[in-house]
């Protein structure tokens, strides 16, 4: 049985997980499932009405990325398009160069990559506040450096990293560049131009639209080579029969995104954020991860925050608060029910304990003041539960 909790009045703080689809979302995709049900590739007028649908969409993530319509490929989403630009882009003898605190899309195609595939690559640390500073880039490039694949808005912190200085190093020394921008799409503005990047993944469950689908920009004249290989579906560049109701679906939110953008919507929720974050902070022995040296939270997406609750396992304060009716994550949803403190903290230099004791809050676009009321009541009633029973606080545990 599952709680009586799990219910419409749920408190959902994991956007970085997923999010919900928006109904103009749902609305959009309707038709392209039982009406205008047709193989885009066909030459019919069912296939042709597809085809004109995948077309508008593309057209919209052009303007979402700001590129031309032939540099969108749509795939099944940020793993594949991370894998795509790692597999796709290196070959034995050259230098890779990322970060230890990528997604596991990219750090286990990159362990994969130079583990059987003859590459070199380079870990970049990040900063103990989570940024990654772009002179340890330029200090790990070498004459074989083909690839620079680094995230822009960080899963567990929403730490966004400086980007368009990267891309001016990766210019500067003849590399390509991937980022890896699941996190950020629609919650910062995205500009490939801007930012000098070669290649740009993107998830479109992460920005209200729905599972399955995302897309890929690639740069005219990249030599990119396909993942998948069968038609020539994405001008050759991603194999297989178009998924018609997602590409709609993603094309639906990408709009609604920008228009969010334009609207403030962020700013509301990074108030929101702020709020919640000021009020978990007045606990005893919690702690920001993503801060600078002097204490203040470094840029981050507008609807993230990390925190650590000593004397707590985070595990157990998530279960706690999903009685509670609030969902959080202590950390990726790729690696739930992992016993291996996050990757991204230990590498931010916090040690295994306090990485454990750490929670990430992920707002959706559509939290309200009401919900952070809600959380504000019910966290600091759990930590406190823990913290009675915990065998840490009763220092019987290292």
């Amino acid at each position: 049985m599952l709680p009586e909790t799990r219910g419409t009045n749920r408190v959902y703080m994991d956007a970085n997980a997923t999010t919900p689809l928006l109904a103009e979302v749902v609305e959009a995709m309707r038709p392209y499932w039982m009406e205008t049900f047709g193989n885009a590739s066909s030459i019919h007028l069912d296939g042709q009405r597809a085809r004109t649908a995948v077309d508008q969409a593309r057209e919209i993530l052009a303007e979402f990325f700001h590129c031309h319509e032939a540099e969108v490929v749509f795939n099944s989403g940020g793993t594949e398009g991370d894998n795509t630009a790692i597999f796709g882009m290196v070959r034995p003898g050259d230098h890779l160069i990322t970060t230890s605190i990528e997604h596991s899309a990219v750090l286990q195609a990159a362990r994969r990559v130079g583990g059987v595939g003859g590459v070199d690559v380079t870990y970049v640390d990040p900063e103990p506040s989570g940024l990654i500073d772009p002179e340890a880039i330029r200090a790990a490039l070498r004459p074989q450096t083909r690839l620079i694949s680094v995230m822009l808005a960080n899963n567990e912190t929403g730490v966004l990293q400086p980007v368009e200085e990267i891309g001016r190093i990766a210019a500067e020394a003849g590399a390509f560049f991937h980022i890896d921008a699941v996190q950020a799409a629609g919650k910062i503005p995205l500009d490939v131009r801007r930012i000098g990047c070669h290649l740009l993944s993107i998830s479109a469950h992460k920005m209200h639209g729905p599972k399955g689908v995302g897309a890929l920009f690639v740069r005219r004249g990249t030599p990119l080579e396909s993942l998948l290989v069968g038609g020539s579906h994405e001008r050759r560049r991603r194999a297989g029969t178009e998924n018609v109701p997602g590409i709609v679906g993603l094309g639906k939110a990408a709009e609604l995104a920008m228009k969010s953008l334009e609207d403030g919507v962020w700013d509301r929720v990074a108030a929101l954020r702020d709020r919640l974050e000021t009020g978990l902070l007045r606990l005893y022995g919690t702690g920001l991860n993503g801060a600078g040296s002097d204490g203040k939270p470094v840029t981050r997406a507008a609807n993230t925050t990390n925190l650590w609750f000593d004397q707590v396992e985070g595990e157990a304060l998530v279960i706690a608060l999903d009685l509670k009716g609030v969902a959080v994550s202590g950390g990726s949803a790729c690696h739930s029910g992992a016993t291996e403190p996050s990757h991204v903290l230990l590498a931010m230099g916090l040690d295994k304990t306090r990485a454990r004791a750490s929670l990430r809050f992920s707002l959706l676009k559509t939290t309200s003041d009401a919900d952070v009321d809600r959380v504000l009541q019910v966290v600091p009633e759990a930590v406190s539960q823990l913290r009675t029973l915990s065998p840490i606080a009763a220092g019987t545990l290292g």
